[in-house]
């Protein structure tokens, strides 16, 4: 087996003018901060994930005030309340999973631009 033989040459360095080298800082400032907020989308994916029991009863607690105001708004006949009211109780279980999924897969991203929106100037 042969070495590889290095030469070495000399190095050309080059000064930069200071308006390339704040450029330069501002985007190595602006990639540290995308990698940054790539890191909280992740760690907000690992909470919901580990989280998910406590997510699936935020989601039921919303489902329930959701619905009762909804229906309270769309169908004031009495009796038909009380019916649409059963039936929304009936469907939870159905929402409890599907809004799980939906939260699992969207908030961990919406929450990220909404906590990015308030941290930029």
């Amino acid at each position: 087996m042969s070495m590889v033989k290095y030469t070495e040459q000399p190095v050309k360095v080059v000064k930069l003018a200071q308006e390339d080298r704040y450029e330069i800082e501002r985007l190595a400032e602006k990639q540290r901060q995308e990698q940054r907020m790539r890191d909280v989308t992740l760690i907000l994916e690992n909470l919901f994930t580990r989280e998910e029991a406590t997510v699936k009863l935020i989601l039921e607690c919303l489902y329930d005030v959701g619905s009762a105001n909804l229906i309270n708004k769309k169908v004031p006949f009495r009796p038909l309340n009380r019916l649409a009211k059963a039936i929304a109780t009936m469907t939870k279980p159905a929402f409890r999973f599907w809004g799980y999924r939906w939260f699992k897969n969207n908030c961990p991203e919406l929450i990220t631009d909404w906590l990015q929106s308030k941290v930029t100037f």
